[in-house]
């Protein structure tokens, strides 16, 4: 154990202390809010004033007032989803470094097991993501009750405490999968921008679910990042949506919530923050296991 907690500490004191990786592994989240600032937002806010001005004795200020504040909300939960995304790609850049400048074959040198090694790497990449993700929660939370948003319960927060260590767990996982198979920091390098462009189209961050076609919307279903940013929504926008859509009927509330995905469907049962922490939970297992497999068989050919 204290090989591991020396190993997890090297690896994340080498993030923590690289404020350039920092800010980069953050950039997406820089990217989202002027979208959602300068472009996206009003539309949004827009779509949710009007379905509700189809409903008689609607208050239109208090109606956008509290628009806003939803598509705020919605907004920042997504944010803190895909952060778990770059923060732990950032992370786990320093082991291609170590492996591209010969660092890790010395470590694997030492009286220390390959597993070992392994472990201190993820285990590095998920503590960087849960104390940045938790950061993020509670920044934008602070900016949003500015705006007039309640602040979160305790046991909200305690919900979201345990959705960012699964979010994290998810995606330290698959970025270790990930630099197992990748050879040098420039093919890193580039894997990154790609990941920072498509992890927003993938989650819904830039653009609804509902607001794409079947077909793409069923692609996002395939990967774990629709389902980290529905289970951060779903949380993050329970109260304000319910002052939002107060009065209007249940079956209208329902169709928002998956048009926008915070609430997601598979065939017709429809997902409840169980099952997406269950799926989260499943991939980081499945993505761990084949990282596992690409680094042993690493090993016999490195032989």
């Amino acid at each position: 154990m204290s090989q591991l907690s020396i190993i997890t500490s090297r690896n994340l004191k080498q993030y923590l202390r690289d404020k350039g990786a920092i800010f980069f592994s953050l950039l997406s989240m820089f990217i989202v809010i002027l979208l959602m600032f300068f472009f996206l937002g009003d539309s949004n806010t827009d779509s949710i004033t009007s379905l509700l001005a189809q409903f008689p004795g609607r208050d239109p200020a208090r109606d956008k007032e509290n628009a806003s504040l939803l598509v705020l909300a919605w907004t920042c939960a997504g944010i803190v989803s895909i952060n778990a995304v770059t923060v732990t790609q950032a992370s786990l850049s320093y082991m291609i470094r170590d492996r591209e400048t010969g660092k890790l074959s010395s470590i694997y040198t030492a009286p220390v097991s390959r597993l070992t090694i392994a472990a201190g790497y993820v285990l590095a990449a998920w503590i960087a993501s849960v104390i940045v993700c938790t950061a993020t929660l509670l920044i934008t939370e602070v900016y949003c009750v500015s705006q007039g948003m309640a602040p979160f319960s305790v046991f909200s927060h305690l919900k979201l405490l345990a959705m960012i260590c699964a979010n994290s767990f998810t995606y330290a996982a698959l970025m270790y999968l990930v630099a197992a198979l990748v050879k040098s920091e420039g093919v890193w390098g580039g894997l990154g921008t790609i990941i920072g462009t498509l992890v927003g189209f993938l989650g819904g961050i830039y653009f609804p679910i509902g607001a794409l076609s079947e077909p793409i919307a069923a692609i996002m279903k395939c990967t774990p990042v629709i389902y980290g940013t529905a289970l951060f929504r779903g949380e993050m926008t329970r109260a304000i949506t319910a002052q939002t859509f107060e009065g209007i009927p249940a079956p209208v509330v329902a169709q928002f919530q998956q048009v926008m995905g915070v609430e997601l469907t598979i065939g017709d049962l429809t997902l409840t923050a169980a099952h997406e922490i269950g799926i989260l939970l499943i991939c980081g297992m499945v993505f761990l296991a084949a990282g596992a497999a690409v680094v042993r068989f690493s090993k016999k050919t490195d032989r």
